[in-house]
């Protein structure tokens, strides 16, 4: 299995054989949505909290005698029902959204990600990324040369690569990142990839063992 590689003008300069194992990988949507929920509720995190009526202020005292007065009978202000009183079955901070996911589950889902890309013309293979100065007008460019049509963008480098970091840091809808860091949620979240050869080799190397 081969791909196109790129250059920095978006000229085809040469071809890379591709591992199978990785980005040949039959999809099964039900596999990649399981794992895509499951990394989007680990990362998530209990904000809201409210109070049951035993934990808000005032109420101790009976608002009125129990009969005689016409009025419905009341224990306490501190009701769910009264303006001011606890909020019944309200959401609390110690809600858990975390779900676990197998290691294999999870490997195989982002090599189906990869394999969808591919097969989609949204994976955009560059020799590197060494450009004559770090301006985001150059990466802006890159962009518009290469094939890939989408309207947003996954910068994979080898490692952590500063000077692609500032240099996209100000275009809209394009994320960089690491490619040993890559998940199923940032494959989904953008429409293309573009990652330098070496990038491509760190993805086999981490998702062929």
């Amino acid at each position: 299995m081969k791909t196109k590689v790129y250059n920095l003008q978006g000229k085809e300069v040469s071809e890379i054989e591709l591992n199978e194992a990785v980005f040949g990988v039959k999809v099964k949507p039900s596999v990649v949505h399981e794992v895509f929920v499951a990394q989007m509720g680990n990362a998530r995190e209990s904000w809201a909290d409210t109070k049951s009526r035993g934990e808000v202020s005032g109420g101790g005292k009976k608002p009125w005698p129990q009969k005689g007065t016409g009025r419905a009978r009341h224990g306490s202000t501190r009701s769910p029902i009264w303006k001011g009183g606890g909020v019944a079955f309200g959401p609390k901070t110690v809600r858990n959204y975390t779900t676990k996911i197998n290691k294999q589950k999870r490997i195989l889902a982002t090599k189906m990600s990869l394999s969808d890309k591919l097969q989609h013309n949204a994976l955009c293979v560059v020799e590197n990324f060494n450009f004559t100065e770090p301006k985001t007008k150059l990466f802006a460019t890159l962009l518009n040369l290469l094939p890939a049509q989408q309207h947003s963008f996954l910068v994979l480098t080898n490692g952590k690569d500063a000077t692609v970091l500032r240099m996209t840091n100000n275009l809209p809808k394009v994320t960089t990142m690491r490619a040993e860091d890559v998940s199923v949620v940032d494959l989904m979240n953008k429409q293309a990839i573009v990652a330098s050869v070496a990038a491509v080799k760190k993805l086999e190397t981490r998702l062929s063992k």
